[in-house]
């Protein structure tokens, strides 16, 4: 269900908004016009481009990508691994590990185990581990800054939308009154397509982005106390408790 949350939420605004408006008598079709919907996006995703460049804008699916499908950190199960690794070390050594270490998939375990091993002593590999967290936490909140941006840029593109709707309508002031009086009911389809991208697509990316960076953090501190534990020969329940107190609940009972 976590896993879907995403496009659940996505499905229950759109039903909310778009259904409310059927059930006023609305039509549906109505609200899908090709001009609007250009200028909003299209100009959503210019300023974007404009701002943050070509290439970081490209990657923006990327990002969408793991808003919609956030990767999976299971911290219970690190601790336990932790726990395994903490026992092997305090029975046969570190050193016992580094075959094993090798082939872990997680590039920063990997790592700081592989320090650890090495001989590399605490404060450097805690030096080393938090320079990467910082660069990580920067790239991640730059990820999530472009979909804030769009969703700043989204509600001004649906007003200059509905100012250009307006101004044709104007224009075509002495003609018939209901041409006329549809004509500015579909300038404001534009501002409706800004605010709703905005609020339903832009800034739900830009939080869902963020959540998801929490959830690293949190993995990769406990993940980095376990590694620094572990070279220091902690006993595996001593570990197991204090890494399990740092879980959401606090998980040691």
């Amino acid at each position: 269900m976590k896993r879907y949350g995403s496009f659940i939420g996505l499905a229950i605004g759109f039903i909310a908004i778009f259904g409310s408006y059927v059930v006023e008598g609305g039509s549906i079709r109505a609200l899908f016009l090709l001009p609007p919907l250009v200028i909003v996006f299209g100009g959503t995703f210019a300023t974007a481009i404009i701002g943050s460049g070509w290439d970081r804008c490209i990657r923006a699916v990327s990002y969408a990508r793991v808003a919609a499908f956030p990767p999976p950190f299971d911290a219970a199960a690190l601790v336990d691994r932790l726990v395994v690794y903490s026992i092997r070390a305090r029975k046969e050594g570190l050193l016992s590990l580094e075959t094993e270490v090798k082939a872990i998939n997680q590039p920063q375990l990997r790592r700081w185990m592989q320090l650890a091993i090495d001989g590399t002593d605490t404060e450097s590999i805690r030096t080393i581990a938090e320079v990467e967290l910082m660069h990580m936490a920067e790239r991640h909140a730059s990820n999530a800054g472009l979909f804030s941006k769009m969703g700043g840029y989204a509600p001004t593109m649906g007003i200059i939308g509905t100012v250009m709707g307006l101004i044709m309508t104007l224009a075509s002031a002495g003609e018939d009154p209901n041409a006329l009086i549809h004509n500015m009911a579909s300038a404001f389809i534009a501002t409706l397509w800004g605010i709703f991208s905005a609020n339903i697509i832009w800034l739900p990316v830009s939080d869902r982005l963020k959540l998801c960076h929490l959830e690293e953090k949190q993995y990769l501190e406990i993940l980095l106390e376990g590694v620094l534990a572990i070279q220091q020969g902690e006993v595996s329940n001593v570990l197991r408790a204090k890494l399990l107190s740092s879980l959401p609940g606090n998980r040691a009972e």
